[in-house]
């Protein structure tokens, strides 16, 4: 378990965003930074509906009170967290570009290949349970990484990136941060076996790469504004030494992180800049003022 003073009651905040001032490259003069990240709102909504598929089946496994409780905020911000990015979907096919074909195949990878297997009850049926549970801790892992590195990503600012847009990565980032050791600490609880926390990293790895890449290279050449537009892993790394998307370096550290035997999510990011950052937010703060 982390350290009791860096842990926080998680809840979801309702927030919304309005999209209507935010052009197709929201990193002026980058079309590649702004389409890299772009494809988190291709990626996260489905992926994060999964998430709370699989941990509604896993609730009544949860033994410990507060490890539950836990695990319920974490519900809650992450279906906020899809329903957020899916709302930024409409406005890209406003400006030209349909992302339809790609999330198509995104909804299919999570809702048939990783979804409910019609197993015999009993073992295989936990067996395949544990896998994904395992799983989102290690895609949690990235997230955790992604979010500590767009709170601190001050070189979009200097750039003058679109403000809402770097509002939605923040606030999500920020959350991503402050739940960061919830996916873990349950992989732990419920199994914890080092073997299947080093495979399913490997998959979960693999598949990210693969994902974004190919997420890149489909904004990049379905972009009505680009004549020939196309995505490699040189633009990828170039940008990274820029700051303008996480560094490949800091990227591949983090890997034997999350395989030594002595990991805890609560290396990664810092509690306090992420809920600093909530107390700001301008989403954050319009919800909190609409929830009360």
């Amino acid at each position: 378990m982390s350290n009791t003073q860096d842990r926080v009651h998680l809840k979801a905040r309702k927030v919304s965003f309005s999209w209507d001032d935010t052009p197709l490259h929201w990193v002026p003069g980058d079309p590649f930074a702004a389409h890299t990240i772009n494809v988190l709102h291709l990626l996260l909504p489905a992926g994060e509906r999964w998430f709370v598929h699989v941990y509604q089946q896993v609730l009544p496994l949860i033994r410990d009170e507060r490890l539950r409780e836990d695990v319920i905020g974490f519900i809650g911000q992450e279906a906020m967290h899809s329903q957020a990015h899916d709302e930024v979907l409409p406005h890209l096919k406003e400006l030209g570009l349909d992302p339809t074909p790609y999330t198509a195949q995104i909804d299919w990878f999570f809702e048939k290949l990783l979804g409910d297997r019609t197993l015999p009850p009993g073992r295989p049926r936990r067996w395949w349970l544990m896998e994904r549970v395992a799983i989102i801790a290690a895609i949690e892992h990235y997230t955790a990484f992604l979010g500590n590195w767009v709170l601190n990503a001050e070189e979009l600012d200097r750039r003058g990136a679109d403000p809402t847009m770097l509002d939605l990565l923040r606030w999500h980032g920020a959350e991503e941060v402050e739940h960061r050791s919830v996916a873990f600490e349950l992989f732990m609880h419920l199994d914890g076996g080092y073997r299947r926390r080093v495979r399913t990293w490997a998959l979960a790895f693999a598949t990210l790469v693969f994902l974004w890449q190919r997420g890149a290279r489909f904004f990049m050449a379905n972009d009505p504004t680009l004549v020939d537009g196309r995505a490699s892993f040189k633009d990828f790394y170039v940008r990274g030494r820029r700051g303008v998307l996480p560094a490949t370096g800091d990227m591949l550290r983090s890997i034997p992180r999350y395989l030594s035997r002595a990991y805890h999510p609560s290396q990664e990011g810092c509690t306090e800049q992420a809920v600093a950052y909530l107390a700001q937010s301008p989403a954050a703060l319009a919800a909190e003022k609409g929830a009360a």
